[in-house]
């Protein structure tokens, strides 16, 4: 029997939660390998389909969980496209650019951080698309506190490109605030690490 309900709870970087079904009783364990991955990734409030069935130590648990969205955009045979740009996200790396300039102007910047931008962003890039994958294959997901630390580390530009082009991590709230909140950080570590005081240091490595 497949029944409706609300996804209550999810712990998306441990791959599961709790469904509060619309007829009410107790809310249904559902893991992420029960869910058809074809479309959008689960996130709570969103109502879904589901059945039950019994797991291993006798208690109640959801499969065949599908999106009610994700049902209705079946119908639709429309590719998916890259994320729309927000205006922080669009004006960010512009933003950033003029940065170096000005300071490039006050102070050179050391060749040193172009390189550990460059060299951050691409394996900020690799590290989403390879959470990505296994995002869809239910395998092991890398920590978001590991995806934020990379951006905390001049990653930040390849992590935008890859929440942008590969539709990931660029939707959920909480994890957004938490990645603009590292490129502010960034940002002021730059612009320390490009006065004189930071060339000390960088003099010392």
């Amino acid at each position: 029997m497949r029944f409706e309900g609300t996804l209550k709870t999810w712990h998306d970087d441990r791959g599961f939660g709790f469904i509060e079904p619309t007829q009410g009783g107790q809310e249904i364990f559902v893991h992420i390998k029960a869910f058809d991955l074809r479309g959008a990734r689960p996130q709570e409030q969103q109502r879904v389909w589901f059945e039950v069935e019994l797991g291993p130590q006798g208690k109640k648990r959801a499969k065949n969980v599908a999106l009610v969205r994700q049902v209705v955009a079946r119908k639709s045979t429309r590719p998916a496209s890259p994320a729309q740009w927000g205006t922080a996200t669009l004006f960010a790396i512009p933003a950033f650019v003029l940065l170096v300039l000005v300071l490039g102007f006050w102070w050179r910047v050391p060749p040193i951080l172009f390189a550990l931008y460059g060299v951050a962003s691409i394996m900020t890039f690799l590290a989403y698309a390879l959470d990505k994958s296994a995002a869809q294959r239910g395998a092991r997901r890398t920590p978001e506190s590991n995806l934020h630390l990379l951006a905390l580390a001049g990653g930040w530009p390849g992590a935008l490109l890859a929440q942008q082009l590969l539709r990931h991590k660029s939707s959920k709230a909480e994890f957004r605030s938490t990645f603009w909140t590292t490129v502010m950080l960034n940002a002021a570590a730059f612009v320390w690490l490009c006065s004189p005081y930071g060339k000390v240091l960088l003099a010392k490595l």
